[in-house]
């Protein structure tokens, strides 16, 4: 038997929307990574964008476990001495809660130009509202 590679014009992608609301922020990342990623298709390919669009709505209302909330934290670097800031998982959600799910599922990606490519089709919002609904995605369950 030969492994058929699918041509990109033969790559379905459709639209799904994940409300993450009261859900465990890296079990909704990694179901949501995966989507992406395509790997709930019969014809995944590791070398390729096989996956589909999501759209997460409530990122504001995602959840850790433990006393992460303080513990956690997330670094920049601005590449000037002294230039290293950390924000704590609690001031990230309250400064700006979709970068809590963006870094999460970004993390889970191919650390190359496929997963700089793959982490496009990802759209996050903090509330219900967004602009995809023309698109009619497909409501997913975490």
């Amino acid at each position: 038997m030969k492994t058929v590679t699918p041509k990109q014009d033969q790559i379905e992608r459709n639209w799904y929307i994940v409300d993450v609301s009261g859900k465990v922020l890296g079990r909704a990342a990694t179901q949501i990574a995966a989507l992406l990623r395509g790997k709930h298709k019969p014809y995944f390919t590791p070398h390729l964008d096989t996956g589909d669009f999501v759209v997460v709505i409530n990122a504001e209302k995602v959840v850790i476990t433990g006393n992460k909330a303080v513990s956690k934290l997330y670094s920049r670097f601005s590449g000037y001495p002294d230039g290293l800031t950390q924000l704590s998982f609690q001031r990230m959600m309250d400064k700006n809660p979709e970068d809590v799910i963006y870094k999460a599922v970004k993390g889970m990606l191919p650390k190359n130009a496929l997963g700089r490519k793959i982490i496009k089709k990802l759209k996050v919002y903090a509330g219900e509202e967004h602009p995809h609904s023309a698109q009619k995605p497909q409501a997913y369950a975490i």
